[in-house]
């Protein structure tokens, strides 16, 4: 079976930036499960995997723009100190869920300067080419159920 829309997509993966440095991997786990064309992975590793079948492998570059995107400068802000209530030591690499006017946001405190604190927005590898070394274990048909849910069920995927 090729994989196309509505499709069960395993695949295991190691994600390396442009320096080689390893991002993540599937290595020594399940392979990674998730519905194709359900905006489950990122759309430029998405539209690489379509037609492709199970025990392809393939090396694919992710520009930011199919990615995690450009980093965006207004999602970077300071922030009064007295906006973390509750917490007392905030230290950089930090994440709070902040709420905007477009819903909520994680965020990551990257500086804390006296009762300033730097937050940022942006997706951590927002701006980065994502390499990917895949290789795709299975292809399947999902079932109606995770249709419904929007995700996989059972190996790879979500228990419930």
């Amino acid at each position: 079976m090729q994989i196309a829309q509505n499709a069960v997509v395993s695949f295991h993966y190691t994600l390396t930036n442009n320096e080689g440095e390893v991002l993540d991997t599937s290595e020594g786990r399940e392979p990674l499960a998730y519905i194709h064309g359900a905006g489950n992975i990122v759309p430029g590793l998405e539209k690489e995997l379509d037609g492709k079948k199970s025990g392809d492998e393939l090396k694919v570059a992710v520009t930011p723009e199919e990615g995690y995107g450009e980093v965006q400068e207004a999602l970077v802000q300071e922030v009064p100190r007295d906006a973390f209530q509750g917490v007392e030591d905030i230290e950089a690499g930090m994440q709070f869920q902040a709420q905007t006017q477009g819903g909520p946001l994680m965020v990551t405190v990257t500086k804390v300067e006296g009762d300033t604190v730097v937050v940022d927005g942006n997706h951590p590898l927002a701006g980065e080419t994502l390499n990917f070394d895949v290789q795709i274990t299975e292809v399947r048909e999902a079932s109606s159920e995770e249709l419904e849910h929007g995700h996989v069920h059972g190996e790879g995927g979500v228990e419930h």
